[in-house]
């Protein structure tokens, strides 16, 4: 994998890593879904307004239409509907260990759905990262860090499937359609479930306009929403998705060194290990693991 392609992905994993202080700040001046339905509009409109000013061509078809609806609803609709509201009931530990599964059901549809393969190698290395996460999330899991009702732990899953799922979407388009639009496109798409329950579920008119929470609006939406999709549609466009999704091991790993230098947290040695573990897993699967395409392409997303 070219080094300019991994620093991209890298740059996406601490853009993703960073979000999360952002949100804790924004949450004590907005509703959950109000929050993320602003950062949604914002961000799209910031991506499309871009492509528009370039000149970049508007994506035509039905077909791609369709799959930037599916990528709409899946990464920012449920998402951001999963995560948002799963810090409510379930535990940091827990929702790291099941929301980090993500990569491992997006490389088993990117072989069913897009044709990719990935070696044994590339299997054991995607099993080595889990188990690096599960090792780093083993402080709050025995901390009674383990517990959460099925309530959260259903908010948690749907997002895992949600955002597994817009990848592959994103995947099957990617090359063929702008990045820019693409992204805009699903971020506007994906507000939409979310603007309509925060109608219904919260008081979109409580929110206070405070300068921390417009630091935290603007940090999530420019850089957490739209320079981080707009980036990793990028890095699909140059590499198969069971290669690049492995890079997401790196989020809980960045959130910890966050915390480290900004927050007084402290690492211990058993999530030194698990850094360790997941480092090992990602050059199993990037650096030894070869994945090939067949040349089919899925029927139902492609453009």
């Amino acid at each position: 994998m070219p080094p300019k392609t991994i620093a991209k992905i890298v740059l996406a994993m601490f853009l993703w890593a960073a979000c999360f202080p952002l949100i804790t700040a924004g949450l004590r001046y907005a509703p959950h879904l109000t929050f993320a339905t602003l950062r949604a509009i914002l961000a799209g409109a910031v991506l499309v307004g871009v492509a528009l000013a370039l000149g970049r061509p508007f994506p035509r078809g039905r077909r791609t239409w369709l799959t930037l609806v599916v990528v709409g609803l899946g990464a920012t609709s449920l998402g951001y509907l999963g995560m948002f509201h799963a810090a409510e009931f379930v535990s940091p530990g827990l929702a790291t260990v099941i929301a980090n599964a993500q990569p491992l059901l997006a490389a088993m549809l990117g072989v069913a759905w897009l044709g990719e393969r990935l070696p044994k190698i590339g299997w054991a290395g995607l099993l080595i990262g889990f188990a690096g996460i599960l090792v780093i999330a083993l402080p709050q899991l025995v901390d009674g860090g383990g517990t959460g009702s099925a309530i959260g732990f259903g908010y948690i899953v749907l997002a895992a499937i949600g955002v597994t799922i817009s990848n592959v979407a994103i995947k099957s388009v990617a090359g063929s359609v702008d990045g820019l639009f693409a992204m805009g496109v699903q971020l506007l798409i994906g507000s939409v479930p979310l603007g309509i329950a925060a109608f219904v579920m919260e008081d979109p008119g409580s929110v206070q306009w405070t300068s921390v929470f417009v630091f935290s609006l603007l940090g999530l939406a420019l850089f957490g929403s739209a320079l981080v999709y707009w980036v990793w549609f990028s890095v699909l466009e140059e590499v198969e998705l069971n290669k690049a999704i492995v890079f997401s091991f790196l989020v809980p790993i960045f959130g910890l060194t966050i915390g480290a230098l900004f927050f007084g947290e402290r690492l211990s040695g058993v999530q030194f290990l698990g850094i360790a573990l997941v480092i090992l897993g990602i050059g199993f699967v990037t650096w030894r693991g070869k994945s090939k395409i067949r040349a089919a392409k899925p029927a139902v997303l492609a453009p």
